[in-house]
């Protein structure tokens, strides 16, 4: 019975991880309908900067870390202003293609700057620190995943729920045409959206580091965050949170019961299962769009 819970403690932690991608990745599709494939890569580009400014120019660690986010902002700003808005004509397929051609492009990048050697991220919590609850063992560094995770789903409910902002959001999300002619700025917004979305990504790039800090390290959590919006529901913030630790606890419980070796086939099986029964997730509405 412990090694249930134990296990399932274990989904929950890793779960967090997930979730932020999860997130990231939502705010994008809920808007423009896009499924960034890239955003592990500027979770990971801001990662190393972090590191970059930490080691080489040894400024403090509050310091780094709001650094990090300007830069992550900055990024994905950038991304949309510089590259897919000056994609022709593009459509849905078009501009995952992009994402896809920018992931390897900042890979290529970060492991041309700072090497594939896996590096020592100088985080202030050790991902060794742990504490003993019922016999169940908590890092400290995975609860504060899981808070920052919880805090993050909750500002973002509020911010789409009540802020003009938000609900500009989700107007371009639904009809940019019928936005636009009710007055907002969509490329701006789209712009902003990229933004946040990439300093989300950040927060979780920031989480994975004390880890393990390599230039390949983004890409399991990248893939599960999307099992996971997918699992959850692409359109639905706490859907995608859901989803997030459904799959750990999932993928905790598959690698302790059956095979280890297979872990990670579950999240991708869980994929091909949802779409085929419900394929706007569990937590989401299906909307259908007549002309």
């Amino acid at each position: 019975m412990l090694d249930f819970f134990q296990m399932i403690v274990s989904g929950i932690a890793v779960g967090s991880s997930y979730a932020l991608m999860a997130l990231a990745m939502v705010i994008i599709y809920k808007t423009s309908e896009v499924v960034n494939f890239a955003q592990g890569e500027m979770a990971l580009a801001s990662s190393y900067f972090t590191f970059m400014v930490l080691e080489r120019y040894g400024f403090s660690f509050i310091t780094a870390f709001i650094s990090a986010f300007l830069f992550a902002l900055l990024l994905g700003i950038v991304l949309e202003f510089a590259i897919l808005r000056r994609a022709k004509e593009p459509n849905l397929l078009g501009l995952i293609i992009i994402t896809i051609g920018l992931e390897f492009v900042l890979l290529g990048f970060v492991s041309w700057k700072f090497g594939a050697d896996q590096q020592i991220f100088p985080f202030p919590i050790s991902p060794y620190d742990s504490i003993s609850i019922g016999g169940a063992f908590f890092s400290l560094l995975e609860l504060v995943s899981l808070g920052i995770a919880i805090i993050i789903m909750i500002f973002l409910f509020v911010f789409y729920r009540y802020s003009k902002l938000g609900m500009a959001m989700k107007a371009t999300q639904q009809n940019q045409v019928a936005a636009r002619i009710m007055g907002i700025r969509t490329k701006r917004i789209m712009m902003l959206t990229w933004g946040i979305s990439s300093m989300v990504g950040c927060t979780a790039g920031l989480l994975v580091s004390p880890v393990l800090m390599e230039p390949f390290m983004m890409w399991d959590p990248m893939l599960k965050g999307f099992s996971a919006a997918v699992l959850g529901g692409m359109t639905s913030l706490p859907g995608a949170v859901a989803g997030a630790y459904i799959l750990g606890i999932i993928e905790n419980l598959f690698g302790g019961y059956i095979s280890i070796e297979f872990k990670s086939i579950v999240a991708f099986a869980i994929i091909v299962l949802v779409l085929c029964v419900k394929p706007s997730g569990l937590f989401a509405r299906h909307y259908v769009k007549k002309v």
